[in-house]
């Protein structure tokens, strides 16, 4: 990687730039000292995403970041470019950013101001999706898709989520009539749902807070889906905590207070959003963990789901 990483600095010229790599999941991700400027270079996994994909990414994070939302700025090479690709590898620069993130996922929630900062998490949201709708998309923009098709259709984003292989005939049963009354729900609804950009993946990790404020990270997931979708992502992980609907509360009523939002559905959101984690995590079960993360999602994404069949009147012998 050493070989690699040479090539990569020199197209921003930091050549002798120091620089350690940080995280190596989707992405290797290596912090870059360059006297008193620090970067984040990111070596891109192969195949994740088109360059095309990646440009509308870091255009879409130039923009919030232009309109005063705290995250990560897109460096160019010195050619102009955001993104560039050696040996077959997409390779992009960001600004480094202070800060830890907000939590992790499986763990307890601690805060010290714990509704304080999901209001201005509810704040951000609001203000991204505002500032993507007015913002004039550069040619050639295209991102993924949230929509029905994405999310309950034969090949989902983050895959067959009723055919994960850890799933009980009525786990999976439970499972499969939620994606059939999902599908006519969505399709019953979509024309009137709120619909754009969104980042997708506003977790705990991918937010990092300090003493200034909040800023958020990672939009590797980033694209048009439901505004709904968002906001349960943000919530999903949270739904354990013993103080579940004070946060909850607060991430809605400061959103609210920003843009208009229907939040009739948002149960529904977080059925799906559940539903998708136990698609996500398929490729991943052999991972350090995996087994743990898999039943607790699989747990939650049933739970949910079951709640919602039996509040519209889907009750069925599971036994």
């Amino acid at each position: 990687m050493h070989d690699l990483v040479l090539k990569a600095l020199s197209h921003w010229g930091l050549e002798h730039a120091e620089y350690s790599l940080v995280a190596a999941r989707e992405n290797h991700v290596l912090k870059v000292l360059d006297g008193e400027r620090t970067y984040a270079l990111r070596l891109h996994r192969p195949g994740l995403r088109t360059s095309g994909e990646l440009f509308s990414e870091l255009s879409w994070m130039a923009a919030l970041e232009h309109a005063g939302i705290c995250t990560p700025k897109p460096v160019p090479t010195t050619e102009g470019n955001f993104v560039c690709e050696i040996g077959g590898r997409q390779v992009s620069m960001l600004t480094w950013l202070t800060g830890v993130p907000l939590g992790s996922t499986g763990t307890p929630f601690v805060h010290r101001d714990r509704t304080g900062v999901f209001h201005k998490l509810g704040q951000t949201m609001a203000e991204m999706h505002l500032i993507a709708d007015k913002w004039q998309q550069p040619a050639g923009f295209t991102r993924i898709a949230w929509d029905r098709d994405s999310l309950l259709g034969p090949d989902p984003v983050w895959g067959r989520f009723w055919e994960n292989p850890d799933l009980m005939p009525e786990e999976r049963g439970i499972l499969l009539e939620f994606r059939q009354m999902a599908d006519r729900t969505l399709e019953e609804l979509e024309t009137g749902l709120d619909f754009g950009l969104i980042h997708a993946d506003l977790v705990r990790e991918n937010i990092m807070v300090d003493e200034e404020g909040l800023c958020v990270i990672d939009f590797d997931d980033c694209g048009f889906g439901f505004r709904l979708f968002e906001v349960a992502t943000a919530l999903i992980k949270n739904m354990s905590e013993p103080d579940y609907p004070e946060l909850k509360d607060a991430l809605l009523q400061s959103y609210l207070s920003r843009r208009t939002l229907d939040l009739s559905a948002l149960d529904l959101f977080l059925g799906l959003r559940a539903a998708t984690y136990v698609g996500w995590i398929i490729p991943r079960m052999h991972e350090d963990g995996g087994y743990a993360r898999n039943q607790r999602m699989i747990a939650q994404a049933v739970e949910i789901a079951e709640s919602l069949l039996s509040s519209r009147g889907h009750v069925r012998d599971h036994v």
